[in-house]
């Protein structure tokens, strides 16, 4: 039946490679562009924010607050260093610094000082006094002592010298030197409660005869 058909309408009925290529091309981007469409469109899952309960306090805000630190970034002592040291005073040290690094940066001891009773390895705690070369002050009314002098200081003792006190012995005193090494100094006077043989009744008989 084609045969019989004009020329001209048998040329517009066929169908060409070319035009079935270009027809080709258009439905592949036509459906590429559809489901590029459908890919972005598609829900997605929405992470909800944090509820934060009326009074909380953020992580942030509650982190504690750093301590002090020095010029280099580490926490610092302050000790006073006096007695027998070539430059005596107030002197600011590295957390941890023992008495041989307060003694160092007081310019060392003088000749000829005593430091029989100075425990040089003994860590410094903040506020304390380190007393090179004196011997320590006695309470009024110990052997030898006369009136007038200040209270024993803990923190540099000797064992005779604690002895002396009224209601200690060797033994007790010994106990007093072995807690302040354990425990690097007295921090107050009211610590004295801890060391092993001072009950109540000698801890008041000793309080005022005494400081850190």
């Amino acid at each position: 039946m084609r045969e019989r058909l004009p020329l001209w309408l048998q040329d517009r009925c066929e169908v060409r490679p070319r035009t079935v290529a270009a027809v080709a091309v258009v439905l592949v981007a036509a459906v590429g562009f559809a489901g590029q469409q459908f890919w972005w469109s598609r829900p997605r899952a929405v992470t909800a924010p944090a509820v934060v309960a009326p009074g909380a306090v953020p992580a942030a805000a509650a982190a504690p607050a750093p301590a002090p630190a020095g010029p280099g970034g580490a926490a610092r002592i302050v000790v006073d260093i006096s007695g027998k040291v070539r430059d005596p005073g107030v002197r600011r040290l590295p957390a941890g610094s023992r008495v041989e690094d307060a003694l160092a940066a007081a310019g060392g001891v003088r000749p000829g000082a005593d430091t029989t009773g100075l425990n040089r390895a003994r860590v410094l705690v903040d506020g304390e006094q380190v007393v090179v070369g004196i011997p320590a002050q006695l309470p009024p009314g110990a052997p030898g002592v006369g009136p007038g002098t200040g209270p024993l200081s803990l923190g540099s003792a000797t064992v005779a010298q604690l002895d002396g006190l009224p209601g200690v012995g060797p033994v007790l005193a010994q106990h007093i030197v072995d807690f302040r090494t354990a425990r690097g100094g007295f921090r107050s006077v009211e610590e004295l409660r801890q060391v092993d043989g001072i009950g109540e009744r000698r801890f008041a008989d000793l309080r005022a005869l005494v400081r850190p």
